[in-house]
């Protein structure tokens, strides 16, 4: 099927670096099956490797607590979750986990859990120096939303990049899939990360109920707002343990067509193929690596945890041991042609391109 007129004027407009308004950006979501997404893709592959070229970074996660005050009706972390086993991973074992990726020579650790209240902004911050000590690594950390202070001692500890997704930018919809949080505060915290020098990551969730492609539009116009230096987007998939248990699964094709569109407006963000991509399709990374992605984040977290860090069943990885999760990633990185990053994978924003923001 031959382009539309419409789509083409888009696409051309796009490929010549302008400013997409949110009609442009519907316009694109839609693209037909395909020339359109052809094109579509094609075009998302270059403007990713004209701005970052063939490196694909790691990040290696360490999901370093399963416990969650929040009761968001997407997750399996959720609070009412009662048949979740609950796990906080001792220091020791997160410091091991950060030795084995300096041994592989990873750029950024992701220290990642629920907002769980049991560690003050003072045990992040002993936790971020201690990791930084293993090796010359960048650190992002992703434990929601918590004060400014905390997150300023998150920074004088050493923390480079803050990962924050705002989910939907639809704020009906937030507070509906969030209960008891708001997106205003989300947006404020985000700020709070930008004022202080973070590194920041947000990011949205394709296929929540009640979800529109104006409502994606909106998400994209908003992470380019943000002025974000990565954006996590990947599929919603639903967990037995929530209330949107008999919901079906984001779209494919259509998290793929978001993910191309994002890397047109933010041609400068680092992009991952996220894991919950590669647990809705097999090739679901490759395919990510294909449409603007060029980050993975290999799950590094010790073996007896990963199956209980269950934000959806059968995540990516859940069920491998960390070597077998860095070779598998490894193996699909150079099947596509593409080499693993040796550096850290700062922003190519100017100003954090010689490592972090003072």
């Amino acid at each position: 099927m031959s382009m539309r007129q419409q789509f083409s004027q888009v696409l051309e407009k796009a490929s010549m670096g302008s400013e997409l308004t949110k009609e442009d950006i519907v316009t694109l979501l839609q693209a037909l099956p395909g020339e359109e997404e052809e094109q579509l893709f094609q075009l998302a592959d270059k403007v990713r490797r004209e701005n970052h070229g063939d490196a694909v970074h790691l990040r290696g996660i360490i999901e370093f607590s399963n416990y969650c005050r929040n009761d968001c009706h997407y997750c399996g972390l959720r609070r009412s979750n009662k048949d979740l086993k609950r796990y906080r991973i001792p220091m020791e074992e997160i410091i091991e986990a950060a030795r084995y990726a300096a041994a592989l020579g990873y750029g950024t650790i992701v220290l990642q859990a629920g907002e769980d209240p049991y560690y003050s902004g003072e045990q992040l911050a002993d936790m971020i120096r201690r990791v930084k000590e293993v090796g010359d690594f960048a650190v992002t950390v992703c434990v929601g939303e918590r004060s400014r202070e905390d997150y300023e001692l998150m920074r004088k500890a050493g923390a480079d990049r803050y990962l924050l997704k705002h989910e939907t930018a639809d704020p009906e919809l937030f507070a509906q899939m969030r209960p008891g949080t708001s997106f205003e505060e989300r947006i404020k915290r985000l700020n709070w990360l930008r004022e202080l020098g973070f590194q920041v990551g947000s990011g949205n969730m394709i296929g929540l109920p009640g979800q529109t492609v104006e409502t994606l539009a909106e998400d994209i116009l908003l992470l380019k707002e943000l002025d974000v230096e990565m954006a996590g987007i990947g599929p919603f998939i639903p967990h037995h343990q929530t209330p949107l248990k008999d919901c079906g699964p984001g779209d494919l094709k259509l998290t793929l067509k978001a993910l191309a569109v994002a890397r047109l407006v933010l041609p400068l963000a680092h992009l991952p193929a996220t894991t919950a991509v590669g647990t809705l399709h097999p090739e679901g990374r490759k395919l990510a690596l294909s449409c603007g992605a060029n980050v993975i984040m290999p799950n590094l977290s010790p073996a007896t945890y990963r199956q209980m860090y269950q934000i959806y069943p059968e995540k990516a990885g859940s069920k491998e041991d960390a070597d077998e999760s860095h070779e598998r990633i490894t193996t699909l990185v150079k099947e596509m042609g593409r080499q693993i990053s040796t550096g850290r994978g700062d922003s190519p924003k100017e100003h954090f391109k010689n490592g972090p923001a003072c």
